[in-house]
């Protein structure tokens, strides 16, 4: 019995399709997740979300998000899901840069929700690279 993956981002629906298993980069640690798991919703951290489908293994690199997971369904929101040929390691390199540097240079009129927001493209961008470094 196949398990339905739904990877949704707030620009497209990434994947859609029966799959074998999925293990996802959960707030806790990996989280594995076979056919009639039990139901549960987590919260997901920047890294690599793997799943089987039709014998082959595909990796994407996933930012935050929640993912829902039922006896025959796992539905992951998040914001970012990219596949090895859609990281730019240049552009990926450079954000994390300019990220790091609005971050040295916070001062009291920075407020809490931007900073926040520069730790997020942090975090999404250097999982997006060390995913696509380890796949060469």
């Amino acid at each position: 019995m196949p398990l339905q993956l739904d990877i949704v981002t707030p620009e497209k629906k990434a994947f859609s399709a029966p799959v074998d298993h999925v293990y996802l980069p959960g707030a806790d640690g990996e989280l594995g997740v076979l056919p009639m798991h039990a139901g549960l919703v987590t919260a997901l951290k920047p890294g690599e979300l793997r799943y089987l489908h039709n014998g082959q293994t595909t990796t994407l690199a996933i930012g935050s998000g929640f993912a829902e997971i039922t006896q025959e369904k796992v539905v992951v929101l998040t914001d970012m899901a990219l596949g090895e040929d859609e990281i730019d390691e240049k552009s990926t390199e450079e954000a994390i840069q300019r990220a790091q540097e609005k971050l040295k240079s916070v001062d009291h009129s920075m407020d809490a929700e931007e900073v926040a927001y520069l730790q997020s493209v942090i975090s999404k961008s250097s999982a997006a690279l060390r995913f696509k470094r380890r796949s060469h």
